[in-house]
C-alpha cells in the first residue's frame, strides 16, 4: 500500500459510469496533516501514518471512533505502514535517510531500524509478524525475515522508483511504481522479475488477495487487473481520469479504489464494474484498508479519515408496484431511532432524484439516492452508528418537488 504527494493537479473528465449510493462517514482524526496511508488489522484495531512538518502516526482500537496521536520519535515524513496484529506493525518513509519505524505493542513505543539505505522508503507489506518487504527510490527492495531485526537488499532489477508492494504469504509479492513498472515475485524476493503492464502510466497502488488474483491501480484513472499472478494485466474501465492513490481488496471479487478530489469506486465482482460511491469530502484520499467486505477506512489530506461498515452502499429498496398519485417524503421510522431508521418517498414520474442527509449545523453528512428514478415508492435504510447523537435532516430534491424532514437519533 502506498501514496505520494503529488504536485500536479489534473483537471476532472468524467465519462459515463454507474452512480451508486454510499455510507462514508466522516472521523475525527485531530489533525490537518497529511495522512498518506492506513493499515487494520481487524475492524476496531488500525493505524494511520503521514507528515507536514514533522511525522505523524495515529492508532484507533475502536474502529476510528476515537484517533490517538502516537510519538514515532522522528520528524521525517512517513509515506506507508503495514499490521499484520494488534500489536505488530511497521512504517517506512524519509525522503533521504530510509527510514524504517517498528512497534511491537500496537504502537505504544516506536523503535527506528537500520535499513542500510538512504534511498527513500515508500511501500511496505508484512505477511506476518518476522516476514515483510519494503520498497522505494531508485527500485530499492529490502527484506527481513526476522521482524526487521535485519534488513537485506534485494535486486529488483530496475532502477525506476517502486511506490507499492503487495504480498500475500512470505514467498509471493508484486511491487508496482513510475512508468507502469511492474516486478514480482515468487521465492521471497529472492529473485525478482519484470512483468507486462501494459501501460506507461505511473502505478501507485496494488493489492493482492491471492498469489493469483491482485489489482493495481495509478495515473489518469488506470486499474489493472491479473488472475493469474501477473502473467497477464488486463486494463479495466474505472471510467475516470483521476488519480487513483490507494486499492484494498479482502477477497478476489470485493475491492475499493480511493484517489484525488474524494473519488471512491467499488467493485463487487473482481473489477468487471467499478461504481462511484459518495465520499463526502474533496479531499484527495491516499490511502484505503479494508479487512472484510464491509468494514473499511480511508485517509487522505487536511487530515481526512472516513469509515463505513457497511461496505460503502446504502441500498435503495423499491417497494409495491403501484404508481404513487404524487411526490411524497415520510417521516422516518422509527423516530427517534437507534441506530437505524428507515426512509420512504414516493416519485410521481421519473425525475432526477437526490435525497441527502444533513446535521444540525446544516453540513451534508450522506447522500442516499443521487440519480434518475422511475416512478414508484422507495425505501432506504440509515445506519447512525457512526453519527452522534441529535438532531438530523433530511431533504428529498426532485425535478418538481422538494421536502425536508427532523428526524432524531438516540444512543
Amino acid at each position: 500500500m502506498k501514496k505520494l504527494i503529488f504536485s500536479i493537479q489534473i483537471t476532472l473528465l468524467f465519462l459515463a459510469f454507474t452512480n451508486v449510493n454510499s455510507q462514508w462517514f466522516s472521523q475525527t482524526s485531530g489533525t490537518t496533516d497529511l495522512l498518506n496511508s492506513v493499515s487494520f488489522t481487524d475492524e476496531n484495531n488500525g493505524t494511520a501514518v503521514g507528515w507536514l512538518v514533522d511525522a505523524i502516526i495515529l492508532r484507533t482500537t475502536n474502529g476510528g471512533t476515537n484517533w490517538i496521536q502516537q510519538s514515532s520519535g522522528t520528524t521525517e515524513h512517513l509515506f506507508d505502514v503495514s499490521f499484520t496484529d494488534a500489536n505488530n506493525g511497521t512504517a517506512v518513509g524519509g525522503f533521504l535517510n530510509g527510514l524504517i519505524l517498528r512497534t511491537t505493542n500496537g504502537g505504544t513505543n516506536w523503535i527506528q531500524q537500520s535499513s542500510g539505505t538512504t534511498n527513500g522508503l515508500i511501500g511496505v507489506s508484512f505477511t506476518d509478524a518476522n516476514n515483510g518487504t519494503v520498497v522505494g527510490d531508485f527500485g530499492t527492495i529490502l527484506r527481513t525475515t526476522n521482524g526487521g531485526t535485519n534488513w537485506t537488499s534485494q535486486s529488483s532489477g530496475t532502477p525506476t522508483t517502486l511506490i507499492a508492494v503487495s504480498f500475500t504469504d512470505a514467498n509471493n509479492g508484486t511491487a508496482v511504481g513510475y512508468m507502469g513498472t511492474i516486478v514480482r515475485t515468487t521465492n521471497g524476493g529472492t529473485n525478482w522479475f519484470s512483468q507486462v503492464s501494459g501501460t506507461l502510466y505511473s502505478l501507485y497502488d496494488v493489492s493482492f488477495t491471492d498469489e493469483n488474483n491482485g489489482t493495481a491501480v495509478g495515473h489518469f484513472g488506470i486499474i489493472i487487473r491479473t488472475t493469474n499472478g501477473g502473467t497477464n494485466w488486463n486494463l479495466q474501465s474505472s471510467g475516470v481520469t483521476d488519480f487513483f492513490t490507494g486499492v484494498s481488496f479482502t477477497d478476489g471479487n470485493n475491492g475499493t479504489a480511493v484517489g484525488e478530489d474524494g473519488i471512491i469506486l467499488r467493485t463487487t465482482n473482481g473489477g468487471i464494474n467499478w461504481t462511484s460511491q459518495s465520499s463526502g469530502t474533496t479531499n484527495r484520499l491516499m490511502g484505503v484498508s479494508f479487512t472484510d467486505a464491509n468494514n473499511g477506512t480511508a485517509v487522505g489530506t487536511n487530515g481526512t479519515i472516513i469509515r463505513t461498515t457497511n461496505g460503502g452502499s446504502t441500498f435503495i429498496n423499491q417497494i409495491g408496484g403501484e404508481i404513487p398519485e404524487g411526490f411524497s417524503l415520510y417521516q422516518n421510522y422509527p423516530n427517534p431511532f437507534n441506530p437505524t431508521t428507515k426512509i420512504r418517498f414516493d416519485i410521481k414520474q421519473s425525475s432526477n432524484t437526490k435525497l441527502i442527509v444533513y446535521d444540525i449545523l446544516g453540513k451534508e453528512i450522506a447522500t442516499f439516492v443521487n440519480e434518475k428514478l422511475s416512478a414508484g415508492s422507495y425505501e432506504v435504510d440509515w445506519d447512525g452508528s457512526g453519527y452522534p447523537s441529535g438532531v438530523y435532516f433530511y431533504k428529498i430534491i426532485t425535478d418538481s418537488f422538494t421536502d425536508v424532514k427532523k428526524m432524531i437519533l438516540i444512543k
